[in-house]
């Protein structure tokens, strides 16, 4: 079991060790019934019957089709502040290939990424602030659908979350395999990157494959676009600046008519950034770059430009406070203030567009393969050891966030 080095602000860690196999069921019963965004259905029923036996103070369901908020009201309340917490809830499309007892029950379906860990994290914070309540205002907990492709924070920021519960400030925090249990990482700026789809249409003029000077080859000009938008990076964008474009799919014709040289292709791809005016350029550069490499064959291309997750930007201060506090519970020698920005996406984006606040990374990877494979990976499962540290990290938050002062009143 994960054992840091707890300092003046351990007491979180300490109760909630007292329940971490309570917390490990709960989290492997997620895991064995994953569930895609928006269908959140049974791991919402799960958490809302934790949060009653937790003896929160109020429950709302139904915020952005299948959220959650769980309010707790500390032993004071002079302060009116309120201080967000959010996990995620979803899983992936994929097939799991691990063989352990509490590996997915249902066919294609995954927690890949850890969420099912999230969420537990979450819920043994619940039940820690319910029962200490040692601070001044309301811990808002935010359990939120759709983290993986559905925009779930959007939707429930447009489903009024934040106007229902003005929180202060709101953290998050994702398990992160390739640090060791015990380090937590922050970062007072970016922490990960816009996240943009790109589709790009070429059309030619089909015709036999033995007689390729009556055609226009959208294949051909498929190759040449996939190896000229590799200069958009490469010569367009400053140094010290960052950019990837990856294009991940094609199609064109047909896999049975080997001779025969189809009318149209499609390229689909992704787009990361950290900047907007770099996000600008680039989908101004692919429009002008691919029509120019069509028409130069003959064909013609059209670039559609989807902006789907935006950058991932802590709030300096709520990330140094952040910092602050994970340093409380670990010391300054396991908390990484500047950690490298990652080209992954997360859609706590959208909250942080709105209020100031931080995302966490929460080290799992231990040296002897636990927690070590990497998200979105077939064999990829959450380190239960760090629910404990995740859980008491929330917590501190709220504590520290809203402290009591010796002269609150009730």
């Amino acid at each position: 079991m994960l054992a840091p080095r707890l300092k003046a602000n351990g007491r979180a860690f300490a109760q909630i060790t007292e329940f971490h196999p309570e917390l490990t069921a709960f989290r492997r019963d997620l895991h064995a019934h994953p569930e895609l965004g928006f269908e959140e259905l049974y791991t919402g029923g799960r958490i809302k019957e934790a949060l009653k036996l937790c003896g929160v103070d109020e429950i709302h369901t139904g915020i952005g089709k299948t959220g959650l908020v769980a309010l707790i009201r500390g032993k004071h309340h002079g302060s009116g502040r309120m201080i967000g917490l959010r996990a995620d809830m979803d899983a992936l499309p994929m097939t799991e290939y691990n063989d352990f007892g509490w590996k997915s029950a249902k066919t294609g379906l995954m927690h890949g990424c850890g969420h099912d860990g999230h969420t537990t994290m979450l819920v043994g914070a619940a039940r820690y602030l319910a029962a200490t309540r040692n601070f001044d205002g309301t811990a808002v907990l935010i359990f939120q659908p759709g983290e993986e492709g559905f925009a779930g924070a959007r939707v429930m920021i447009e489903d009024g979350l934040f106007e229902r519960f003005p929180v202060q400030a709101v953290y998050g925090m994702h398990n992160w395999p390739s640090m060791k249990p015990g380090m937590v990482g922050v970062n007072p700026g970016p922490m990960m990157a816009a996240a943009d789809r790109i589709t790009i249409e070429i059309t030619g003029r089909g015709g036999h494959g033995a007689h390729p000077y009556m055609t226009i080859d959208p294949v051909l000009v498929s190759a040449h676009i996939i190896t000229a938008v590799q200069s958009i990076v490469s010569r367009n964008v400053r140094a010290i600046d960052s950019a990837v474009i990856s294009l991940c799919a094609m199609h064109a014709g047909d896999l049975g008519a080997f001779s025969v040289i189809p009318g149209k292709a499609t390229l689909v791809g992704t787009v990361r950034t950290f900047n907007s005016e770099v996000q600008d350029m680039m989908e101004q550069r692919l429009h002008d770059l691919c029509s120019a490499v069509a028409l130069g064959f003959g064909a013609s291309a059209s670039v559609k430009y989807e902006r789907m997750y935006p950058a991932t930007i802590n709030s300096a201060d709520e990330a140094e406070f952040a910092a602050d506090v994970a340093e409380s519970l670990l010391g300054a020698d396991r908390v990484v203030r500047d950690l490298e920005p990652s080209m992954g996406a997360e859609d706590f984006s959208f909250m942080l567009q709105v209020k100031p606040g931080a995302y966490l990374r929460i080290g799992q990877g231990a040296e002897n393969g636990v927690g070590s494979c990497f998200l979105h990976n077939s064999r990829y499962d959450f380190n239960d050891d760090i629910l404990p540290l995740g859980s008491a990290l929330h917590a501190s938050l709220v504590e520290q966030a809203m402290p009591v002062r010796p002269s609150a009143v009730s």
